[in-house]
């Protein structure tokens, strides 16, 4: 027959037995903050990941502009990369002209073209959009050896920009017609980031990615055909001039 002091000590057991296995309120309300504190520690920290989605949602970060995810960034390249790299994609860093920008990973598909990413806009230039990115791209050349490498605000005005132009492309046969092919042409190029909008001076900004994104190589072999076909379309309309003077001799 058990006496007083077992049921005591059952009544005890029962009671250890029951907290055990039905967590209190207070432990029930702390669980969930482990669990939050220990997913937040897995993530990537907050502010990386900001300046990483507003890396790849323009393609570029510069510091004149976006002066604090710029340092975060450079600060954080490592993290970056590893957000990057399953996308097959990378950063490319140019400190001295203040800019970071998004770039095709190729290193292990060096046959892959850049335009063949799905992340990739594919928008190739056309000729005469083409053409405008070299003539901005010699401007922006002569402005740094100017003012030196990474020096901002390249800026010309359109109206220095419509004679280039017109030695190339031909005279429209007006000048408000020109400058509105002019005008077009900078709205187009300012989509892919490589210009501003005419100020009220109407002058533009040459951006510092026109260094990452225009090879010069093509482009001042494209300056050398065009410059090729002027000259063939110039002599082939002063032929039939000279046929005509020989004839009336």
């Amino acid at each position: 027959m058990a006496g007083y002091f077992d049921k005591l000590i059952s009544r005890n057991v029962s009671a250890n037995a029951g907290s055990e296995s039905e967590p209190s309120g207070e432990e029930v309300a702390d669980a969930p903050v482990e669990e939050t504190a220990t997913s937040s520690e897995v993530r990537t920290l907050k502010k990386i990941r900001e300046a990483a989605q507003e890396l790849l949602k323009y393609g570029l970060l510069e510091e004149a502009s976006k002066p604090n995810l710029y340092r975060v960034l450079l600060t954080n390249t490592e993290e970056a990369t590893r957000i990057l790299e399953p996308l097959d994609l990378d950063i490319g860093i140019d400190e001295i002209r203040g800019l970071l920008y998004v770039k095709v990973r190729l290193d292990e598909t060096p046959e892959q073209d850049e335009w063949s990413h799905p992340l990739v806009r594919r928008q190739r230039l056309n000729l005469e959009q083409s053409l405008l990115v070299a003539i901005l791209r010699q401007h922006f050349v002569a402005w740094e050896q100017e003012s030196g490498t990474g020096a901002s605000q390249a800026q010309i005005a359109i109206d220095a920009l419509l004679p280039q132009l017109q030695i190339y492309l031909g005279d429209p046969g007006s000048e408000s017609k020109e400058r509105t092919r002019l005008l077009t042409l900078l709205d187009q190029l300012k989509g892919h980031g490589l210009v501003t909008s005419p100020d009220a001076h109407e002058q533009i900004v040459i951006r510092p990615i026109i260094a990452h994104l225009a090879d010069p190589v093509n482009l001042q072999a494209l300056l050398v055909w065009l410059r090729e076909q002027i000259v063939q379309q110039n002599s082939a309309d002063d032929s039939p001039e000279k046929e005509s003077s020989e004839e009336d001799v």
